[in-house]
């Protein structure tokens, strides 16, 4: 009789964990061609380990993202491998790896690493119109390691705080100098005005600012217009950067829209360098999941900025990615 009414007690929590809790995979797989004009391979902006050895056909990443949430609490592991995640992983294979706590539903919140909030673009090829980056998104931090509190005080309004390990410390260098980050982020109606001081790299430097505008407006049913704006200095290390990229997307049916990106990028220090980057691209939906995106990309710069050639001024790129969402 006891194992009847145990085994009952057994089906009867398994039916409501069920009910309770909920597990998800999702992911992406991405590959690419490029080509460029000059001599030698390389591609602005395709953030791999190695941006020079981009040429011809290459791989880019496999994406995995398990989710495991309740009604007040959840966790996600993110796991990332190939050529596009290694610089942007902190922690080896690891992508993101955080878990969350709903105190109410105003207010969440999370520890452990999770992707930056700075910035229009994102590390995930499927969640970017574009599939070579922006300067802007090289420059700033990728992801963060600490704890955040998120508060939405209304549908318009959301404030974040968060406290974090200087970003650029990955686990294999260890935060032996302590060094912290401190984060916030107000958002109103889709604008997010953003901002983070303290620490990058253990180096001991710890008055680095960054302040970020990400936000975006549709001007019509099809366009858009996407906006990122950010400024980073260090007194202490006379360096920073500068830099702004607009985001003109237009929608011309389900399956095929097409987008330019021009940006301007000036990095600060001892000496300043310029660079612009002016890329048109389009984005093909050949089924629900996969997507083909062709850019073609033109990178100038008179004082050595171009990422990969420093000796030229002028570099054209071509490159056609296929990215397969799950």
């Amino acid at each position: 009789m006891k194992k009847i009414i145990l085994s009952a007690m057994v089906l009867a929590s398994t039916a409501i964990f069920a009910q309770e809790s909920k597990l998800s995979v999702s992911g992406t797989v991405d590959m690419y061609g490029t080509v460029n004009t000059v001599d030698g391979p390389g591609t602005p902006g395709l953030l791999i380990a190695n941006p020079g050895n981009g040429n011809a056909f290459g791989l880019g990443s496999i994406n995995t993202v398990f989710a495991y949430e309740t009604e007040k609490a959840g966790v996600v592991a993110d796991l990332a491998y190939g050529p596009k995640a290694d610089d942007a992983n902190l922690a080896g294979a690891i992508n993101q790896l955080y878990a969350y706590y709903n105190v109410n539903d105003k207010t969440t919140i999370t520890a452990g690493q999770f992707n930056t909030f700075l910035g229009y673009e994102v590390i995930s090829p499927a969640a970017n119109f574009n599939y070579t980056v922006s300067y802007l998104f090289n420059a700033g931090p990728f992801s963060h390691t600490g704890i955040k509190l998120d508060y939405a005080a209304s549908e318009d309004l959301s404030y974040m705080l968060a406290i974090t390990n200087s970003h650029a410390i990955s686990s294999a260098d260890g935060n032996a100098a302590g060094e912290l980050q401190y984060g916030a982020q107000i958002g109103y109606k889709g604008q997010y005005l953003n901002f983070i001081y303290g620490g990058v790299d253990g180096s001991g430097v710890e008055d680095n600012l960054f302040i970020d505008y990400t936000g975006g407006f549709d001007l019509s049913d099809s366009l858009y217009l996407g906006i990122n704006a950010a400024y980073s200095y260090s007194d202490e290390a006379d360096a920073g950067y500068q830099g702004v990229a607009l985001y003109i997307e237009n929608t011309f049916s389900d399956t095929f829209a097409l987008g330019l990106r021009p940006e301007l990028f000036q990095a600060n220090g001892a000496s300043d360098a310029t660079v612009t980057a002016l890329t048109l691209a389009a984005s093909t939906s050949l089924t629900d999941n996969l997507k083909v995106i062709s850019e073609f990309r033109v990178d100038s710069s008179d004082d050595g900025a171009i990422e990969v050639f420093a000796n030229e001024e002028s570099v054209s790129a071509i490159t056609v990615a296929a990215v397969y969402s799950f």
